[in-house]
């Protein structure tokens, strides 16, 4: 069921509180968390590292802004509903959790503003709350109603081995999982994740998502994961994760996803670790005969960083795609290449990327925010259309400008 339209005075009232929210916009999330997560059952569905350097908060208060700009029209928030959607269902997020997070908001509101949360303005912002809440509980049901109906499908959490450990690269390990009961797993769509529900000594209930970074299969996932220098879990994973031992995982999630029947060339910008959802979607296109043009653009720090670089190059052997690596410290002791294949010392340069367009490509862009915003701000004013670049934001939607699909 469709929510209640919000009243056009409660729209004129949110739209008024903007500028408060633009001014004070992350005072009121952090407080907003601070009551939140004095509930330790609502405290472990989140990731904490967010919480630590304060990510969560200011995704949270782009959010909420971006909503009151956007409360007479709301469909240039289409993507960021989905975006946030998919994560609630990765996290198992239930209708029954929406109470405490409207409830600690406006308390938040209230504290934040003080006098200036009269009646009329915190009775418009609980109208708002749950007009979205309800969009959004509409929206997870259907995923959740998808992955129950799907072979192989899941909702909650599923126990899985790790079947297979491996070395990638420098600092980076693959992870084959396969369900614990020995049956089927979904059918992934390429480029999605899967979230985890771990309990880490001495840093207790943690929750993440890593990209998937194989075909689809009945059978398995593979994850493929960078030790990150404060990174409590990907240090953990690194560290003490052996084969055998089981873990528990919710079902793929994600809107970062390659159609099932690409018209367009393909046209893959990958940084660093954003290597991991590409892979799942080149080798799900390297197995289609019928499948586009690809073209694989990835930089790093040097070849012992380079994941994945052995499947680059016999794809490219095979005439299944062409690559241009970029390593932006050092390329020397680099494999030999193979024809389709190009190296080049250096990040990639905006300049390459214009002068390299294809018009006619789709791009998918993975890797650290400030590459994600120089390729997709380089595309956009290059004249690509918007709808031919796709992008995976690894943490929480903190930028505005990747977070909105903003035009300028």
């Amino acid at each position: 069921m469709a929510p209640k339209p919000l009243s056009p005075e409660t729209k004129a009232i949110v739209k008024a509180c903007v500028p408060a929210l633009e001014a004070k916009g992350v005072d009121i999330t952090q407080e907003m968390y601070k009551r939140l997560l004095a509930n330790p059952e609502i405290r472990d569905l989140f990731n904490m590292s967010h919480q630590k350097d304060g990510e969560q908060q200011r995704a949270l208060a782009f959010s909420v802004l971006a909503y009151a700009k956007h409360i007479d029209n709301p469909a240039p928030l289409g993507p960021m509903i989905e975006r946030i959607a998919e994560k609630h269902v990765g996290l198992n997020i239930l209708p029954e959790h929406y109470p405490y997070v409207g409830k600690a908001l406006l308390e938040a509101i209230a504290h934040v503003l003080g006098d200036a949360a009269t009646p009329e303005i915190m009775a418009a912002w609980t109208e708002a709350y749950w007009f979205l809440a309800d969009v959004l509980i509409g929206r997870e049901h259907q995923i959740y109603e998808d992955h129950a109906h799907q072979p192989g499908g899941w909702v909650g959490w599923r126990r899985f081995r790790v079947a297979e450990r491996r070395p990638e690269a420098e600092d980076i390990v693959s992870f084959k999982l396969v369900p614990a009961d020995g049956k089927e797993v979904m059918l992934h769509k390429p480029g999605q994740y899967l979230s985890f529900r771990l309990d880490v000594p001495e840093h207790g209930s943690q929750r993440r998502n890593y990209s998937i970074s194989s075909a689809p299969s009945h059978d398995h996932y593979r994850l493929t994961i960078k030790r990150q220098p404060e990174g409590v879990v990907s240090n953990w994973f690194y560290d003490n994760v052996r084969e055998g031992q089981e873990l528990d995982v919710s079902a793929p999630a994600g809107d970062f996803q390659l159609p099932a029947e690409p018209q367009k060339p393909v046209v893959f910008l990958s940084g660093g670790v954003g290597v991991t959802p590409m892979i799942s979607m080149i080798e799900t296109l390297a197995e289609n005969a019928n499948a586009p043009k690809m073209h694989y653009v990835h930089s790093t720090h040097s070849p012992k960083t380079e994941a994945f670089g052995d499947l680059i190059r016999k794809l490219t052997a095979e005439k299944k795609m062409t690559a241009d690596l970029f390593f932006s410290r050092d390329k020397a002791g680099a494999p030999a290449t193979t024809p389709g294949m190009a190296v080049h010392e250096g990040r990639i340069p905006f300049e390459w990327v214009t002068t390299n367009l294809d018009r006619t490509a789709d791009y998918y862009i993975c890797g650290p925010v400030d590459f994600l915003v120089l390729m997709v701000q380089t595309l956009k004013e290059a004249g690509l259309p918007t709808e031919q670049i796709h992008y995976e934001m690894f943490g929480s939607a903190s930028n505005p400008y990747l977070a909105l699909d903003a035009d300028a």
